[in-house]
């Protein structure tokens, strides 16, 4: 069964294709599918994004589509950027310009303490849905660190590490990370539903 990506992050598409095809799941993209639309972000709450993408892609492709929706949670920003993570700070700013814009808000700031969250939802022609959860704990750090990943990884510092995100293997990233561990939950999901002959 092939399965199409909602994102239209190349990140994204990258570290999911490496995940899920170690995973024995093959993808397609919504490039190599000729889709080319912007779906509006409207939910709330990373599930009801993810959801929306998952739909939306499901619909104009007639196949199982998985969608994601990701973001960094930061305590002492009240959770913030949250489900506003992409577009933190304004729509126009470059990865580094949001991930400064973010080191700046909490310059003065004691508490480090943050989390990248991940919601997967996998929606089928049929209407049956799957959704898993993933997160990486860790803490923002004062400076940013290293060339690899994308988005905020060069400030974040997963617990038990002393090194960023961006400074981490893709291998030892998607080992830890939220949406590696989405992912993971959405496949052990995928096989219990096909074991009770709920996916079609």
């Amino acid at each position: 069964m092939k399965f199409a990506l909602a994102t239209a992050n190349k990140g994204k598409i990258e570290e999911m294709r490496n995940i899920l095809s170690s995973l024995g799941i093959e993808v397609v993209t919504r490039d190599e599918l000729d889709i080319d639309i912007e779906i509006e972000e409207t939910g709330t709450t990373f599930a009801e994004n993810a959801r929306l993408k998952a739909i939306a892609i499901c619909k104009l492709s007639n196949m199982p589509s998985i969608a994601d929706d990701s973001g960094l949670v930061v305590d002492a920003l009240n959770g913030e950027p949250g489900v506003y993570t992409s577009s933190y700070g304004g729509e126009n700013l470059t990865a580094k310009e949001r991930y400064e814009y973010l080191l700046e808000n909490m310059k003065n700031m004691e508490q480090k303490s943050a989390k990248f969250v991940c919601n997967i939802v996998c929606v089928f022609p049929s209407g049956k849905e799957l959704i898993a959860t993933g997160e990486c704990n860790g803490s923002i750090a004062t400076i940013p660190i290293g060339e690899s990943g994308f988005g905020y990884d060069p400030i974040f510092i997963p617990d038990g590490y002393k090194k960023t995100m961006a400074e981490l293997s893709s291998d030892e990233k998607n080992a830890i990370s939220h949406r590696g561990k989405a992912l993971n939950n959405f496949v052990e999901l995928l096989r219990l539903s096909k074991a009770s002959g709920e996916c079609v």
